[in-house]
């Protein structure tokens, strides 16, 4: 049976350090990336909930400010003697 050799690099304290300084950036990066996400997901929200509150309140408040004007002026059908 061949014996297998591993072969193990040597890694210095300064290439260690390197190493862990771009993990670190990576992370950071990464986190940074996924807060503007749900800050974008939250502004998101709250557009679409305003979109909705004029899109069902305006033409509700158009209605019942049509039905008072119609309650307030003389029908127009009743004959006047």
């Amino acid at each position: 049976m061949a014996q297998k050799t591993k072969k193990t690099q040597k890694v210095s304290a300064k290439q260690k350090a390197a190493k862990i300084q771009a993990a670190q950036e990576r992370e950071a990066a990464a986190a940074a990336k996924k807060a503007k996400s749900e800050r974008m997901k939250k502004v998101g929200i709250i557009a679409v909930t305003i979109i909705l509150i004029l899109a069902l309140g305006l033409p509700t408040l158009g209605l019942s400010m049509c039905s008072n004007r119609a309650a307030e002026t003389p029908a127009a059908t009743s004959p006047t003697l």
